[in-house]
């Protein structure tokens, strides 16, 4: 179904697009580090390769310079994020796709357990999705009027008892892993219970 005829076209699209925005970030890395001459072809080049990926670059270099690390790191630290979300995109639509495919099968076969079993499993997915997006936005200023706001809301109740035990570490918040680790636990209970 989708999770054999569309995710596969999904999932390599993600990834090319990951692999282009690499090459330019590593790009734009060897050529601030080699410097050279601003009105070379070289550096032209070079200036137009910033210029594309600056809006990418900035928060990262930012971030870094608030630690007073080096911003010729930024291109590192955004190469560092964008792996990591086009992993935990592709997982998103995998897991779209199996929720989809799931109530399917469940619906054509008439069978309520596969159904709330899919729909429970749904609803811990998308958990998952905004605490995977609180733990990103840590590094961003919340506003109660904005989607993080509300990421924030739904989240809170989970991870406040969680953070009482163990206290965020800088700008990462290890309660969120556990909390995650526990979801992924509660998933695997709810397709052994309710589909196999």
């Amino acid at each position: 179904m989708l999770s054999i005829t569309v995710y596969p076209i999904v999932f390599l699209v993600l990834w090319l697009a990951f692999a282009i925005v690499a090459g330019l970030l590593i790009l734009r890395l060897v050529l601030t580090w080699a410097d050279p001459n601003p009105f070379g072809k070289v550096g032209k080049f070079a200036f137009w390769i910033r210029r594309r990926t600056e809006k990418w670059v900035y928060p990262a270099a930012r971030l870094l310079a608030t630690y007073g690390v080096n911003t010729r790191y930024g291109p590192l630290v955004t190469l560092l994020v964008a792996l990591v979300l086009t992993y935990f995109l592709t997982q998103v639509i995998s897991n779209t796709f199996f929720v989809i495919d799931g109530l399917i099968l469940g619906i054509a076969r008439g069978s309520t357990s596969i159904v709330i079993g899919f729909v429970l499993y749904g609803i811990l997915s998308v958990l998952v999705l905004f605490i995977f997006i609180r733990f990103i936005a840590a590094w961003f200023v919340f506003s109660r009027a904005t989607i993080m706001g509300f990421v924030r809301r739904v989240t809170d109740p989970i991870l406040i008892p969680f953070q009482r035990l163990i206290p965020p570490v800088g700008m990462f918040d290890l309660s969120a892993m556990i909390v995650l680790l526990i979801i992924w636990v509660l998933q695997s209970v709810v397709l052994r219970v309710f589909v196999r």
